[in-house]
């Protein structure tokens, strides 16, 4: 099964996240990456080298998706994927689907037993969901 890792600045946000995708998929496991070695908000690559290595060790050969939130946790990502063998690399898919929601669908997606690439795709599209209903706002007021 496709595992996760998730690269975020705050644990905090990465801990609810976890929690989300355990209840809606338990059986997809996902690991995070977020925060610095003294608990401020920021990103590692010594802890993104550490997700990646406990998810490639997990992914009984299915493959790893990484989906991160913003500005430097792609510095974080990218020289933690600098540290990986290239056959660990080949394992490895990164996303820039929208963090919460890329992982929601992308864990749903990797339950069922999908690919790699149909797992990214999944999170990818959740770029073009609707959070809101066409009939938002226009009822009580």
């Amino acid at each position: 099964m496709v595992v996760l890792v998730l690269v975020a600045h705050s644990p905090v946000l990465l801990d609810g996240l976890a929690a989300m995708i355990a209840q809606t998929a338990p059986a997809v496991r996902a690991w995070r990456a977020g925060g610095t070695s003294g608990g401020a908000l920021g990103t590692s690559a010594p802890a993104v080298e550490a997700a990646f290595r406990a998810a490639l060790a997990a992914d009984a050969g299915s493959g790893v998706l990484c989906l991160l939130d913003l500005g430097s946790a792609a510095l974080a990502l990218e020289l933690a994927l600098e540290a990986l063998e290239p056959a660990e690399r080949a394992r490895v898919a990164v996303t820039e689907a929208p963090l919460v929601e890329g992982a929601i669908l992308a864990a749903v997606e990797a339950a069922s037993g999908a690919t790699l690439t149909a797992v990214r795709a999944r999170a990818e599209a959740a770029r073009d969901e609707p959070k809101l209903p066409a009939d938002f706002g226009r009822g009580a007021g």
